[in-house]
């Protein structure tokens, strides 16, 4: 469930991942310096940090779910809340997305 601020986001069809994933983690960076209230993201930011793990592997098991059922629609909507809680977690413990992405190119060789 994420917040208001990522409606625009979600509304872009044409946007590419990039350029998605830096500006949805600008926001879920911004609700960590600001806490606004009656925000998702603020609550899991400031949370126990086992409510957010435990929501990781909830939103981890929908995402096999949906792969076995084999419906993509379903899939797509899942990955996408994995990814989010995913980058929740990233911003809560003070990882980059520059982090993410030297790890993954330190697998390609």
């Amino acid at each position: 469930m994420p917040d208001k601020g990522t409606e625009a986001i979600a509304g872009d069809t044409d946007a590419r991942i990039g350029a998605v994933l830096e500006e949805l983690f600008a926001v879920l960076e911004e609700r960590k310096r600001t806490m606004p209230q009656g925000s998702y993201t603020a609550a899991l930011l400031a949370g126990p940090q086992d409510k957010l793990l435990k929501k990781i592997g909830e939103e981890a098991s929908e995402v096999i779910i949906s792969a076995r059922d084999r419906d993509s629609a379903q899939l797509r909507y899942e990955i996408g809340d994995l990814v989010y809680h995913l980058l929740v977690v990233m911003v809560r413990e003070g990882l980059t997305l520059e982090d993410l992405a030297r790890e993954l190119a330190s697998r390609r060789k």
